[in-house]
């Protein structure tokens, strides 16, 4: 076993190593994406031009596969639920409940609105999105959790048709499909999932959005295939911030940690503290933990390339320092921690108090976990229903608003040097 200096590096506020550090963290969203994007581009202009044909070549290439059917409606969803073991089927139920509870009090939010203003009617109309794609990865685990937190909240906005993009899925992961209300299944994964997903093939109806997390590959296919098609984000590895003072629990953080350097070796588990004993301790529950842990081959790269604790001076840094890397997770583990999560104001989801475990939200608790990585949270929010919706909105004149208003807009027209536009007022404003 690596010794635990070498596994989870620490640095010292003050420090040329920090800064350094620091600013590293802060670009860690910049994705090498063009370092593939020949490659996908590749495969996604194979999809739009040679369909269903491309598609078949592609994931026997890549995946290793040939299906025999590419898109199904009925996907035995129901069955698969049944064959599951019965605690594992109450786990699934009962989150599902919970997201769809969650985001249930989203939809409060997105009504649409009118009203009247001198004769002028204004309003927004918000409609759901028609067709929707969820990507859910494949590889490395199976993740039914996936489907839930990225499909319920489509349901709830109403999307009447889900699609899933998903490798050889399991039976776990279609028993989610059904629960979440999915309407079907595309037996495929990669760049040449998104590609069918964006263009449509002869057997795969074309979305218009395409939502969540996938490797490096399917992130250049969502950023090349945008414009043909909405996303949600470009999904880089997964983080965790535990943010801690020296009243912390060394084994809770060391688990949280682990919880996220298992995802994936490129995944980041880091801690800002204000204590460097508590760092010290941390350092050997890790060591202790991963001992046991079935993934530690993974765990111990994600740690040792880019697990990290930075020490700060203050309770005030701890909470400044948390702002500026703007994580997925951040998990607030401190004397006060309510109000330590409320001067954060930029986190992809923020886990309050040393009973809150990430896992709850990665599974549980109700928002979804398709979150914003790589310091997006600065800009960007969870997953939700207002994602699935399209707004419009609505302008009506009467013939005496716009001849009140009509000189104002000709003059504004012209101003810009748009004659055609002063002049579509004043033809109709000449009539009155």
């Amino acid at each position: 076993m690596s010794a635990p200096a070498e596994l989870f590096r620490a640095v010292v506020e003050g420090t040329p190593e920090f800064d350094a550090l620091l600013a590293k963290l802060r670009r860690r969203g910049e994705s090498d994406l063009a370092r593939v994007e020949p490659a996908v581009r590749e495969i996604l202009e194979a999809v739009r031009h040679d369909g269903d044909r491309a598609l078949t070549t592609l994931v026997e290439r890549f995946e290793g596969r040939r299906p025999e059917r590419f898109f199904v409606r009925d996907y035995g969803g129901a069955a698969a639920l049944a064959a599951l073991p019965v605690a594992v089927r109450d786990a699934l139920e009962r989150a599902t409940a919970r997201i769809r509870r969650y985001h249930e009090r989203q939809l409060e939010g997105l009504l649409g609105f009118e009203y009247e203003e001198d004769g002028v009617r204004l309003g927004s109309r918000v409609l759901p999105i028609e067709r929707v794609g969820v990507y859910v990865p494949g590889g490395k685990a199976r993740y039914p959790s996936s489907v839930l937190m990225s499909a319920i909240p489509a349901a709830v906005a109403g999307v009447k048709d889900i699609i899933v993009a998903s490798p050889d899925t399991s039976v776990e992961v279609r028993a989610a499909c059904h629960l979440a209300g999915v309407h079907g299944l595309l037996d495929a994964g990669g760049a040449q999932a998104i590609g069918a997903l964006a263009y449509g093939t002869e057997s795969v109806p074309r979305v218009a959005k395409i939502v969540g997390p996938g490797n490096i590959y399917v992130a250049a296919a969502k950023r090349l295939v945008f414009g043909e098609v909405s996303i949600d984000s470009i999904a880089g590895p997964s983080e965790i911030l535990v943010v801690a003072d020296d009243s912390a629990d060394p084994a809770i953080i060391a688990a949280d940690l682990l919880s996220q350097a298992e995802h994936d070796e490129a995944a980041y588990a880091l801690l800002v503290t204000t204590s460097r004993a508590l760092v010290d301790a941390v350092r050997s529950e890790l060591s202790r933990q991963l001992a046991t842990q079935p993934r530690r081959a993974i765990a111990e790269i994600s740690l040792r390339e880019h697990g990290a604790a930075l020490v700060v001076h203050s309770a005030e840094r701890l909470s400044a320092v948390a702002h500026e890397l703007a994580a997925e997770h951040v998990a607030v583990q401190t004397r006060e921690p309510r109000r330590t999560a409320d001067a954060i104001r930029a986190a992809g989801a923020l886990f309050v108090g040393s009973n809150t475990p990430e896992a709850a939200g990665d599974y549980l608790a109700g928002p979804s976990h398709v979150l914003p990585t790589g310091g997006a949270a600065r800009y960007a929010s969870p997953l939700g229903v207002y994602d699935f919706v399209a707004r419009s909105s609505i302008i009506e004149y009467t013939r005496e608003a716009l001849a009140a208003q009509g000189e104002a807009i000709a003059t504004f027209a012209r101003a810009e040097g748009l004659e055609a536009h002063a002049r579509a007022v004043e033809i109709r404003t000449s009539k009155s």
